[in-house]
């Protein structure tokens, strides 16, 4: 059987004092590692949940089959000679639009303000023409970003035109709020 005395001198032979495990600062940083890892997933998974903003397009094969129509109605206002400027402020957009032949401009438009990569900021707006000649709606306020703008003559869509020759469609881009007025051409987007 050992002694208290040789226990006493072994231990001061080797330098140090038995100490439980929970007393040490190794086991304690070694668990911290890992355990920071978990923590940071859980915080990753709560902010993935609670800001999920969905998928911009839900049927990108049928978006890919419209591409050809779209450019048969970009196609048409370049023949139409159609251009506008949309000046946007405070709650609410005004588009100035004009044609080679004044007859052919309609009494409503429909511009679509869609944001690439927030689809629940989209907003659909149907504008009427004033005694100005200007077509006028009001909108939601625009967060700050780059903002996709698609003025048309009809709400729908490319599957349901019957005349696609006669229906037109322009589009332009703003980043905003440093650009408020905003360019709307019969380009290929």
């Amino acid at each position: 059987m050992i002694s208290e005395r040789e226990n006493l001198m072994d231990s001061q032979m080797t330098g140090a004092r038995s100490e439980p495990w929970y007393r040490q600062g190794w086991p304690w940083f070694l668990m911290a590692l890992p355990a920071t890892a978990v923590v940071a997933g859980i915080a990753t998974w709560i902010f993935a949940q609670t800001s999920w903003d969905g998928l911009v397009s839900d049927d990108y094969y049928k978006d890919g089959q419209s591409v050809v129509q779209v450019v048969d109605r970009l196609e048409h206002a370049r023949e139409m000679g159609l251009s506008a400027r949309a000046r946007v402020r405070d709650g609410a957009i005004s588009i100035e639009l004009s044609a080679a032949q004044e007859g052919d401009l309609p009494a409503m438009l429909y511009l679509t303000i869609v944001h690439p990569t927030h689809s629940g900021s989209d907003q659909q707006v149907a504008l009427q023409r004033g005694e100005d000649g200007l077509y006028l709606g009001e909108i939601a306020p625009l967060r700050a970003g780059r903002w996709s703008f698609r003025l048309e003559d009809s709400l729908k869509s490319e599957r349901e035109l019957k005349n696609k020759s006669q229906s037109w469609r322009m589009d332009g881009i703003a980043n905003l709020p440093m650009e408020t007025e905003i360019l709307l051409e019969p380009f290929n987007s």
